[in-house]
C-alpha cells in the first residue's frame, strides 16, 4: 500500500484546495491511501529556540511524514505567496530529516495562483523534497461552486486526478533520477 499524506494550505472549511484533496482521497486507487492532515491550525508559530521534539503537533506531523511514501500539497495564494499556516508548518520541518528526499506533488485550484506555486516549489526544493513534476496539476476550481462531490462528478477533473496518481506511482516505482537544483 502506498501511503500519501495530503496537506491543505487553507484553513477555510469550504476551500477549493480542501475539496480537491478530499476528492483525491475518495478517488485514490486501491493501492494508495491518502490521509488528510487536519492539524495545520493547531501548529504553534515557528520558533527556532523551541525544540520540535517537545511540540505535540510537530511530533504528530513528523510521525505522519515518516509513515508516508509521499506528500500532496494543495495551497491557495495569499498576497503572492503560500498561506502563513502552511509556511509555518514547513518551517518546523526544516530542522528534521523526515522531509529530506520526500516525493511531493503540488496542486493548485486557481490558474492565477502562479506566485504561490513558484514559492512552494522553491521552499520544497530548499528543504530537499523531490517535486514529482508530472504529478503536479492545476484544477481550475476558482469561480465554481465545486465541492469534493462536484469534482468527482466531473470527468475531466477525474481524468486529471487519475493522471496525477499514475505519475506519482510511476515516480515511486521507477528509478530515482535526482536533478541538480540549478537545472530546475
Amino acid at each position: 500500500m502506498i501511503k500519501i499524506l495530503a496537506v491543505c494550505g487553507s484553513l477555510r472549511k469550504d476551500s477549493y484546495n480542501n475539496a480537491l484533496l478530499k476528492a483525491m482521497q475518495a478517488l485514490a486507487p486501491r493501492d494508495m491511501e491518502v490521509t488528510l492532515f487536519s492539524g495545520l491550525a493547531d501548529i504553534p508559530p515557528f520558533n527556532p529556540d523551541r525544540d520540535p521534539s517537545t511540540v505535540a503537533e510537530i511530533i504528530a506531523l513528523k510521525a505522519l511524514l515518516v509513515s508516508s511514501d509521499g506528500l500532496f500539497i494543495s495551497s491557495p495564494e495569499y498576497a503572492h505567496g503560500i498561506s502563513g499556516v502552511l509556511k509555518n508548518a514547513l518551517d518546523w520541518l526544516v530542522s528534521g530529516e523526515e522531509f529530506i528526499e520526500m516525493p511531493v506533488a503540488i496542486f493548485n485550484t486557481s490558474p492565477r495562483a502562479h506566485h504561490a506555486l513558484a514559492s512552494l516549489h522553491e521552499i520544497i526544493r530548499t528543504m530537499s523534497g523531490r517535486i514529482v513534476t508530472d504529478a503536479c496539476m492545476t484544477v481550475p476550481l476558482l469561480g465554481t461552486e465545486f465541492d469534493a462531490e462536484g469534482i468527482i462528478a466531473d470527468r475531466n477533473m477525474v481524468a486529471a486526478i487519475e493522471q496525477a496518481f499514475g505519475a506519482f506511482r510511476a515516480y515511486l516505482n521507477g528509478p530515482r533520477i535526482l536533478l541538480d537544483v540549478s537545472e530546475v
